[in-house]
């Protein structure tokens, strides 16, 4: 085989690596990390740092990248076995486990890297970061409440993303990063409930499969009225301005959108809920909270 031929197999592997690790759906996450970046900005010195920002996004694309290609590697004997995800990427032969743990390890690389590019603190603080990337994919085998494992995942992309800039710990991202986490946790609940009879059938845990569909949907309800509570928090204790408090109606709306096309006895349009809406919500609240910084006074 000449050297050119066997290069070709490649760019097949770098798409495959990309489908399997939905690079795509960092749009649920950076938004929120962009929005704590930002602020903590115009708290300190009013400007945009435009390195630091590549920088944090570079976190978390890496960190997220490092977290999808562990889960799926992790859980490709389940996956194996649900008909909804019997055609993913490791089940079907399309990524081998290696190619995607070296994938994975240079995202973990990466973000290793990007952490201390940016302060000491995040450097020192990023494998903390690390761990519930790795428990997550396990929890599902022995707790009913792997999307509090979730939660918790996602509510360091703020905190990472204020200490980032700041090199200080921030409570007003604690508030932020809790919301993400309780909104991103609640969305998780209603996905899950694609897969009930099969997870029990197959002995996964989850929140639906134990206590039914309708609880779970229920327990997404709960999650994002919190999740909205948590948002008025954060404007409240950062000041925000009109446009934040127009984009929070927009997102309490999407939550009332979600949560119609969504019902115990009617799960035909999860993945409208899930994809679409979710990641509306993260654009409108990141577009109106830029707004609202510049109107303030954030300098680009």
């Amino acid at each position: 085989m000449s050297s050119a031929s066997a290069a070709i197999p490649q760019p097949g592997r770098t798409k495959a690596f990309l489908r399997l690790v939905m690079i795509e759906h960092s749009v649920f996450a950076l938004p929120f990390a962009y929005i704590a970046a930002l602020t903590a900005m115009f708290q300190w010195d009013k400007n945009i740092h435009w390195g630091k920002l590549l920088l944090v996004t570079v976190c978390m694309v890496g960190l997220r990248t490092f977290a999808m290609a562990v889960n799926r590697i992790i859980d490709r004997e389940i996956d194996a076995r649900n008909p909804r995800t019997a055609q993913r990427e490791l089940v079907t032969g399309a990524m081998s486990v290696k190619h995607a743990w070296t994938g994975a390890l240079i995202a973990l690389v990466v973000f290793l890297g990007a952490a201390a590019l940016l302060n000491p603190l995040c450097l020192a603080l990023a494998p903390i970061a690390v761990i519930p990337m790795v428990v997550y994919p396990y929890g599902k085998r022995f707790t009913n409440f792997p999307q509090a494992i979730l939660g918790l995942a996602q509510a360091m992309g703020p905190v990472g993303g204020w200490l980032a800039i700041s090199g200080e710990w921030s409570w007003d991202a604690v508030i932020l990063g809790l919301a993400v986490g309780i909104w991103i946790g609640g969305f998780d609940l209603i996905y899950a409930c694609q897969d009930v009879e099969t997870d029990r059938e197959i002995g996964v845990m989850s929140v639906p499969a134990r206590f039914g569909i309708p609880a779970a949907v229920w327990g997404a309800r709960v999650c994002h009225a919190l999740t909205t509570a948590l948002f008025v928090w954060y404007g409240l204790a950062t000041g925000a301005g009109a446009f934040f408090w127009l984009g929070l109606l927009i997102v309490a709306g999407a939550f009332l959108y979600e949560h119609s096309i969504v019902r115990p006895h009617d799960l035909s349009r999860v993945n409208r809920a899930f994809f679409s809406v979710n990641g509306f919500i993260g654009i409108a609240l990141f577009v109106c909270a830029l707004l609202d910084l510049l109107v303030r006074g954030l300098t680009v």
